[in-house]
């Protein structure tokens, strides 16, 4: 297999039918064999005939029979680690990851060096997506200047320059009246607020969860009541202000008891998921081989399994499945997080927290599908409008008129997760050497087919 990417900028002119293909689009809740029609960057129609021989006339036909085509999906939490970071990743090298893994339009995380909170840095990393010609990237800002936790960054210079949310991402704000300050000040300004939900005081000095995996090892832990603790309040302080809260990566059971509730209550709250916290358990710390169908074994204290928050036991796990299936998860995000070897290749102590996510996402989605865990509409909901929806962001869908943000893909097609191939710049996945099923072949922005995978 190849990769051919074609970066460009602005809507792309002329006509493409995508023709026969399982079109599924969640906001309409449309699943049927369709024919496609993108002209000048939109999408024209969508209808059950094919297009005629007058049709295909001056037209690109695309063969879709068997294929599903989706909207293009959109990743709610991604490090792109520039600037800064560039040995890690750069803007471009990551959206290329991200087209590869059908993610049309992502939001960049601010822990950048120097951080996102001020409009400078926004328009830079805006710039440098614009440049790169593939993914949409879309900038959050960071809540507290340096991401400290203390004083307040300027949020409406940061919302005047175009974030979509404020979160200080992997920092939790410790401070109540703080947070608070923060939700108040957002809400006048629309906009959401995500968090990184951690009691540090409970979590300091943990390497992985808390439980009877992390003693087996000899690891400290991290009990799920920190992550638990701090979603608790923070709804509360929703509650008080009004504010719209984002839940990031959710990983435990407690967690999702606490959002259903909120929910329920009709607070404004959304929430999202990894793949890695739906597909493995801490047992993965430990190199036990996951419940995925023809799993490698892994090796001990495997640091490529090291996240914050920690991946947790079974019960977690499918607490975080059923949640998606109901809708009390709202998105699947990656947070991919690229880390070089100095940063992994160290004692289980000393790693990095993180691993990369975009090209993997897809087929550890569909495997839930085939379990039986997640219906298949449910499953692109949460890869596309339903991120979309909980941020409030154009995209996640094929209706006609909007922008052709359009992923294809072969959902039946295996493939290895090999290192060698995958196009982040870091290679920090637990998921190496995995046979996965599930392969974007296509992935269009504003028309224009900026990736696309080949047979050699």
């Amino acid at each position: 297999m190849s990769a051919v990417f074609t970066p460009g900028t602005g809507p792309q002119t002329g006509r493409t039918w995508l023709v026969s293909g399982r079109v599924i689009d969640s906001k309409s809740g449309l699943d049927a064999v369709r024919s496609v029609l993108i002209e000048d960057g939109k999408i024209k129609l969508v209808r059950e005939a094919p297009p005629d021989a007058g049709e295909r006339e001056n037209a690109r036909v695309i063969d879709c029979a068997n294929l599903l085509i989706l909207p293009g999906f959109v990743d709610l939490h991604v490090h792109l680690r520039e600037p800064g970071e560039e040995g890690k990743e750069t803007i471009e090298t990551g959206v290329r990851s991200a087209v590869a893994g059908g993610v049309t339009t992502l939001v960049a995380m601010p822990n950048t060096k120097p951080v996102m909170d001020s409009a400078a840095i926004v328009r830079l990393v805006q710039s440098r997506g614009r440049e790169a010609g593939l993914a949409k990237v879309l900038c959050s800002g960071a809540i507290t200047r340096g991401s400290l936790g203390e004083a307040l960054s300027d949020a409406a210079e940061l919302r005047d320059a175009g974030v979509v949310v404020l979160t200080d991402d992997g920092r939790p704000v410790m401070h109540a009246g703080v947070m608070r300050r923060a939700l108040e000040y957002a809400t006048d300004l629309k906009l959401p607020v995500m968090i990184h939900a951690e009691d540090l005081h409970l979590s300091s000095g943990g390497a992985m969860n808390e439980g009877p995996v992390s003693t087996r090892l000899g690891l400290p832990g991290v009990p799920a009541a920190a992550e638990v603790a701090m979603v608790q309040r923070d709804i509360l302080l929703a509650e008080l202000t009004g504010a719209h809260l984002h839940v990031a990566h959710v990983s435990a059971a407690g967690s999702v008891r606490a959002i259903r509730d909120a929910k329920a209550r009709g607070l404004k709250i959304t929430a999202e998921a990894t793949p890695h916290h739906f597909t493995l358990t801490d047992e993965a710390v430990a190199g036990v081989p996951s419940g995925y169908p023809n799993a490698p074994a892994g090796i001990p204290y495997d640091t490529f399994a090291k996240m914050s928050p920690p991946l947790r036991g079974e019960s977690d796990r499918q607490a975080i499945v059923g949640a998606l299936a109901d809708g009390v998860i709202d998105a699947i995000a990656t947070d991919h997080a690229p880390h070089g070897p100095l940063d992994k290749q160290v004692e289980f102590g000393c790693a990095m927290n993180g691993i990369t996510g975009l090209e993997t996402s897809l087929a550890l989605t569909l495997s839930l599908v085939r379990t039986g865990e997640l219906s298949l509409l449910a499953a692109v909901d949460r890869l596309t409008y339903g991120p979309a929806r909980a941020l409030h962001l154009p995209g996640g869908t094929l209706s006609v008129g909007v922008a052709a943000d359009v992923t294809v893909v072969d959902p039946e097609r295996v493939w290895k997760v090999d290192s060698k191939l995958l196009h982040s710049k870091s290679k920090n996945s637990p998921f190496l050497g995995w046979s996965l099923k599930g392969k974007v072949l296509r992935t269009f922005v504003d028309g224009r087919e900026v990736y696309r995978l080949e047979d050699r």
